[in-house]
């Protein structure tokens, strides 16, 4: 949607944005349905593409994409910039996806199990992994865009706090990873990573909307008026430090009864572990060893209180997201995390706890109704939200 300004400057300005951020999302788009999509007569979108010409934002095409056979072309963000390597990183593990100018993704996602006990062998980590896509592709330029579990300051690039990590200390990944590679590098919280995606890949994703990562710890992230909400201090998201028991279990933030203690990963396999434990006669799951898909296993057949642990953890989860709905008024929710292969049953826990939103009344319009829901983004696309860090910033310089 075109918004005025104060002057005419500003209105150009803004119609670029906008126009720009239609190329991103759709790759390629002719003339005629540039002036549909904005609503401005073809003279107008004419000078706004002439600009952004100039500028060297954009590239001319002689594909005809016009169903009427009109052969003025289409236009499209420039194919000879610089490659993105976006990746998803902890200290046990980085995901990645390798993507063109336009964040159209080449080849598949490749996973790596590490060993990081070390913030130098996190840095030495990447590097390699990113080495490797450099040496399959030395003629192009390949910058890094990251996702990070924990508080991160995307400005600096610092991250403050890892949870994962045997350390305390804020390391510079930023820094030092462009000093060692001679790249550019960006990063932010992973569910921002997510929230990037949804925004940019979902259409169906509204202004205002909320994903929430649901796996080794509990993460979550906001978009508000069309915008990544991160806080003063980028620590926006904290849902899974809200407290649910204020006499329950101690959690790594130094408090009692957060979220994470009751309804994440580590939570339920650490109750699981003591309740193997306690049955040394029961040899089917080592309590040393439990993995996420044995306890998702363990589930599903129905073994010993752990149905009963994941109905609760969905309780959990559910009573915090109702808190939300009513602070934020935000409806439409996104799911993530390997907690989602839970599947429907742990979901309807979630959305029955909800209760009602006090402003989502039977006549409301199914768009405005509240909607919580598993994300459908393949695991590509998620880990291309990291490379939208570098869109929203071209961006803001237009």
């Amino acid at each position: 949607m075109l918004r005025t300004g104060f002057n005419n400057a500003r209105v150009r300005q803004t119609n670029k944005q906008v126009f720009l951020g239609h190329l991103w999302r759709e790759k390629q788009l002719s003339k005629s349905r540039l002036a549909q999509i904005t609503g401005l007569s073809i003279p107008a979108v004419s000078n706004i593409l002439q600009e952004l010409l100039d500028e060297g934002r954009i590239t001319h095409s002689r594909e005809n994409l016009s169903q009427r056979g009109l052969n003025s072309g289409s236009f499209q963000i420039p194919t000879d910039g610089a490659w993105l390597l976006c990746m998803n990183v902890s200290p046990t593990h980085i995901s990645s996806q390798l993507a063109d100018s336009r964040l159209l993704p080449i080849g598949d996602v490749q996973h790596e199990t590490i060993s990081a006990p070390q913030p130098t062998a996190l840095i030495s980590a990447i590097a390699a992994h990113w080495r490797r896509y450099r040496k399959q592709h030395p003629q192009a330029i390949i910058n890094l865009a990251l996702g990070v579990h924990g508080q991160v300051d995307p400005v600096t690039g610092v991250s403050q706090t890892m949870p994962q990590a045997p350390w305390k200390a804020p390391l510079e990944i930023r820094y030092l990873l462009e000093e060692q590679l001679g790249i550019q590098v960006r990063l932010d919280n992973d569910c921002v990573m997510l929230a990037l995606a949804e925004k940019w890949q979902n259409p169906a994703a509204l202004e205002d909307f909320c994903v929430i990562n649901v796996d080794y710890g509990i993460g979550s992230s906001f978009v508000i008026n069309d915008r990544i909400w991160r806080g003063s201090l980028y620590g926006s998201g904290q849902i899974g430090h809200t407290i649910i028991n204020p006499d329950g279990m101690a959690c790594d933030c130094g408090r009692y009864g957060c979220l994470e203690t009751v309804a994440s990963l580590s939570a339920l396999k650490k109750q699981a572990r003591i309740w193997l434990k306690s049955r040394p006669g029961n040899q089917s799951l080592d309590p040393d060893n439990l993995t996420t898909a044995q306890l998702i296993d363990a589930w599903r057949r129905g073994e010993g209180p752990v149905r009963a642990w994941v109905e609760n953890a969905a309780s959990a989860i559910g009573l915090s997201l109702y808190n939300f709905l009513n602070i934020l008024n935000i409806n439409q929710i996104w799911l993530y995390g390997r907690s989602c292969a839970f599947g429907e049953p742990w979901l309807n826990t979630i959305i029955r706890q909800t209760g009602f939103n006090p402003f989502d009344h039977g006549d409301t319009p199914k768009i405005k109704a509240t909607q919580i829901g598993f994300g459908q983004l393949t695991p590509g696309q998620q880990l291309l939200g990291s490379g939208y860090l570098y869109v929203e910033a071209l961006l803001s310089e237009v």
